[in-house]
């Protein structure tokens, strides 16, 4: 289908072979059904998407736990405004609440409540366990060294050290 695509005459786009194009929709297929897997365990278990988990923890494993809004996005992954707004949702659920920050005044922390905590105490042991299912119980440790390898290849080509790379956490 890629060649046919592609037509006559000069070059064209370097399509994907036949292989390749394999891999590609495995690995969509693959990630897709995992976030799906992982989003609808944790509605289930704590009435909150994976995201919000994500921030949770990284909250929890932060200094006193809190962290400035700005460094939550960049290891969030995520825009500015959609950490506002998973942080408004989170704070009217009493797991966090905003701060300003001391040493700027136009910044602000976002703090892990005690009951966030509570909630993130409760709900990881079902969260690592549907990981552990999906994902590790499925591979040979062979397999799972070459996955954090190739996964971190893609990561550091996805994410340019320039002060000018177009990434989620600067918009």
């Amino acid at each position: 289908m890629n060649r046919a695509l592609n037509g006559e005459g000069g070059p064209g786009p370097r399509w994907l072979s036949d292989e390749e194009q394999r891999v590609w929709r495995a690995y969509l297929h693959a990630t897709t059904l995992l976030e799906d897997h992982l989003d609808r365990q944790l509605q289930r278990d704590a009435g909150m998407p994976h995201i919000y988990y994500g921030l949770l923890v990284q909250l929890a494993q932060a200094p006193r736990r809190r962290k400035r809004m700005t460094e939550l996005a960049i290891d969030a992954k995520i825009t500015r405004s959609r950490l506002s707004h998973a942080i408004a949702r989170l704070e009217k659920n009493g797991w966090v609440r905003r701060e300003d920050c001391p040493s700027d005044k136009r910044g602000q922390n976002a703090v892990l409540t005690d009951e966030g905590f509570g909630v993130l105490e409760r709900t990881a042991p079902g969260h690592v366990e549907a990981v552990r299912q999906v994902m590790f119980d499925r591979l040979t440790p062979e397999q799972v060294l070459q996955l954090g390898e190739i996964m971190q290849v893609m990561a550091e080509g996805l994410q340019p050290q320039d002060t000018g790379a177009d990434l989620p956490w600067l918009r």
